[in-house]
């Protein structure tokens, strides 16, 4: 019954990932995608429902799935694409040259050809001191605007931006990216959100109530999923109402951890004035009560610096929050006999040595009552905290659109956050055919686009100190993820 739980879990979240970020560069049908990436979980759901969930899964059986449906996937899209631009649908590719996707960040505009005049004063806003320029190169979306850098990054983006906006007003969105051979380069696009394109006062970008509203329903959810935790039946608590209090302490805890990652998101990004929405809660009636929380945003990253701190805002700040709850939580919970197989979902006997991080935690938690040979009954808030340092972990993967994605690109630019991506994929698969948890995760990695919409300036580099706090995230992920060393654990006497 859980590996259909999970099936489902797994089902919904990978459709609405496809269609958060796969359905933007493609016209392939969501749902198609969607058939294909479940394809290797179904089948490996048919053999433990058919040889048992003793019977080890055959190696073949894990690989000939994913492998298939990943280069049906990748030809899927590619398909797409082609219908896309043979359509005239106009996400612009500067594929012909190898370098990076440049979109219009929003409702897909044509740039209008620009005059002769225009042209000259569009050359004149590049100071040869600043931005020494080549050439211009007229795309059905863009203009390309090559040549060579002659000062800092960010002198040349804001010189560059202001003496454009002069003479184009809001015309046009600036980018400044590098390609694939590194040398930095100026894109005019369609400024969508120019006053010329409004049309209207649209949907409003903040909409409380309904932000409210999902709130206490996740708080619901999460709340009947709790008292199920605490080892309380439906028929229980619908005759004692008063029993879902019981299942507070793994809601109000999952609750504050969601919503602290999601929070410090939508602040860091109001901070750099980026338009978004408020965080709002996913609530579902099963599994963990909800499948998170999530923010839009609805405007264009400025910089590398912004990219950074709006992804690292959200994990550090949830894991800030994981911490003290996972502590109570265990502090709270029972130390019970160690069994033989243990796994990420056996919170009756959970064993805390599977991470390097968690068996720490508990170490300072239980103290000298959590030795070797023992494992931990995990209280509904120690599971609310392990929930946390999941999502955590889950999130810092440095692949494409995830918060890991966004760190990676703001420290070293796209071209290397790209390869980090895909030496990450294989990692994870890796670890998930030694330990099969993370069969889920390599299949939601593997299906995931490692690319991702560039910041305005994509070409400034961080400071030191963020590049510190970029690192320390990663080592955060590998303490998450690692099992404790044996050398430690006999220290520790785990």
């Amino acid at each position: 019954m859980w590996l259909l739980s999970l099936l489902l879990t797994l089902s919904i979240t990978t459709y609405i990932l496809i269609k958060r970020t796969v359905t933007s560069v493609t016209r392939t049908p969501a749902w198609l995608l969607w058939l294909v990436v479940m394809t290797p979980p179904i089948a490996w759901t048919v053999w433990y429902m058919v040889m048992g969930e003793e019977e080890p899964i055959s190696l073949m059986w894990i690989i000939l799935p994913l492998l298939i449906c990943f280069i049906t996937y990748g030809w899927l899209i590619s398909i797409g694409r082609i219908l896309t631009e043979t359509r005239g649908n106009h996400n612009f590719s500067l594929s012909p040259n190898h370098e990076k996707n440049i979109s219009t960040l929003g409702s897909p505009v044509f740039i209008r050809p620009i005059t002769v005049t225009e042209e000259q004063s569009l050359r004149d806003c590049f100071p040869w001191g600043v931005y020494y320029l080549q050439n211009l190169d007229y795309r059905p979306q863009a203009i390309l605007c090559r040549g060579k850098l002659r000062t800092t990054p960010e002198k040349a983006y804001q010189s560059i931006k202001t003496n454009i906006e002069r003479v184009f007003g809001d015309r046009f969105l600036i980018l400044f990216q590098e390609s694939l051979q590194g040398q930095p380069f100026f894109a005019l696009v369609a400024n969508p959100w120019a006053k010329s394109q409004q049309k209207g006062p649209g949907q409003p970008i903040v909409r409380p109530l309904f932000a409210l509203g999902l709130l206490l329903l996740t708080l619901f959810t999460t709340t009947i999923v709790g008292t199920e935790i605490a080892g309380i039946s439906v028929e229980q608590w619908q005759e004692n109402l008063k029993l879902l209090l019981k299942g507070l302490p793994y809601s109000l805890g999952v609750i504050l951890i969601l919503g602290t990652h999601e929070l410090g998101h939508y602040l860091t990004a109001i901070r750099y004035k980026i338009v978004t929405t408020l965080p709002y809660f996913i609530p579902i009636p099963f599994f963990l009560g909800t499948f998170g929380a999530f923010i839009q945003i609805k405007s264009p990253i400025p910089n590398r610096k912004a990219l950074f701190d709006v992804g690292v805002a959200g994990p550090l700040g949830g894991f800030i929050i994981t911490v003290p709850i996972l502590l109570w939580g265990l502090s709270l919970s029972e130390i019970v006999p160690q069994i033989e197989e243990s796994n990420l979902l056996n919170i009756q006997a959970f064993d805390p040595r599977i991470s390097f991080l968690f068996a720490i935690l508990t170490k300072i938690a239980c103290g000298s009552s959590f030795i070797a040979e023992k494992s931990v009954h995990l209280h509904p808030l120690a599971i609310a905290g392990y929930i946390g340092l999941i999502v955590t972990a889950l999130n810092l993967m440095p692949v494409g659109q995830l918060d890991g994605g966004h760190i990676v690109h703001g420290m070293f630019g796209q071209r290397i956050a790209i390869i980090i991506g895909q030496f990450t994929r294989l990692f994870i698969l890796v670890l998930g055919i030694i330990r099969q948890e993370f069969l889920l995760w390599a299949i939601l990695l593997f299906f995931m686009p490692n690319s991702e919409q560039t910041a305005l300036n994509d070409v400034t580099e961080l400071d030191n100190k963020r590049d510190v706090l970029g690192l320390f995230s990663l080592a955060l992920l590998i303490m998450i993820l690692l099992p404790l060393p044996r050398t430690v654990a006999q220290w520790l006497n785990l």
